[in-house]
């Protein structure tokens, strides 16, 4: 009896080079499922095997948990969800961790010392795309704990990088935005006209790109909708990950 091809045929059986276990502690869940999908699509490109990707998992505790403590200012509780995240990740494999969601990176320093794995950092990430591109200022869109916090001056500042954040009641607006319709998965066009109205009144006062610092506004601006640059937070963060697994890239 002449045995069968498995249905793959040859290229699918075919081995797949090593890679190094991924672990992403997620928070809201548009922006996690964008990094999962982002390192299961585009590994194939770096392992150089037909739908190949680095082993991955991802663990994600209530939003709710971490937005009772986020709008509470309490810091040391959204450490301790990340914490508790990264250690179930390391305890089933993951050699390095991300966190796709800007604002949680508050909370990072808090423990980043005691985690059980290595992390990469978003806005190190989002820092070294801006000095690749030879941009010069920023205009800094996320939510209102993220454009009024400390998780990006150190990144810019460390390279030289200025960058303008949105007025008081833009914040408030794009706050409402995100956490009203976006983080439910609802991307309206109300909400794209406003960004790009931000965006446009931002590159009037000298800004030569835009940093989406929160994982769901990926998923609103299209890169046709301004001329400006647009540097996706989640997908960079995603792609240095994939260079980590495959031995291109170091973690802290």
């Amino acid at each position: 009896m002449v045995g069968r091809e498995p249905s793959g045929g040859k290229e699918a059986s075919a081995s797949v080079p090593s890679a190094r276990h991924i672990g992403i502690v997620g928070c809201s869940a548009p922006g996690a499922a964008l990094c999962f999908q982002t390192i299961c699509t585009e590994g194939a490109a770096l392992l150089r095997a037909r739908h190949a990707h680095p082993p991955v998992s991802l663990h994600v505790h209530s939003f709710h948990e971490y937005m009772r403590f986020i709008e509470a200012g309490d810091w040391r509780g959204v450490a301790d969800l990340m914490l508790s995240s990264a250690e179930k990740l390391a305890s089933i494999g993951a050699e390095l961790l991300i966190a796709p969601d800007n604002t949680i990176h508050q909370a990072l320093e808090l423990f980043r010392g005691g985690s059980p794995r290595p992390w990469l950092h978003i806005a190190e990430e989002v820092a070294a795309e801006v000095k690749r591109l030879r941009c010069r200022r920023v205009a800094l869109l996320g939510t209102k704990f993220l454009m009024e916090g400390p998780v990006y001056p150190p990144a810019f500042a460390a390279r030289g990088i200025e960058y303008r954040i949105p007025e008081p009641d833009e914040r408030e607006r794009i706050n409402a935005h995100i956490f009203g319709d976006m983080v439910e998965g609802r991307f309206t066009s109300e909400a794209r006209a406003y960004f790009l109205k931000v965006v446009e009144r931002l590159r009037r006062d000298g800004c030569d790109a835009v940093g989406m610092c929160c994982t769901e506004i990926p998923l609103l601006l299209r890169p046709e909708d301004t001329p400006l640059p647009l540097l996706d937070s989640t997908r960079l963060l995603a792609r240095a990950a994939l260079r980590w697994s495959t031995g291109g890239g170091s973690a802290a």
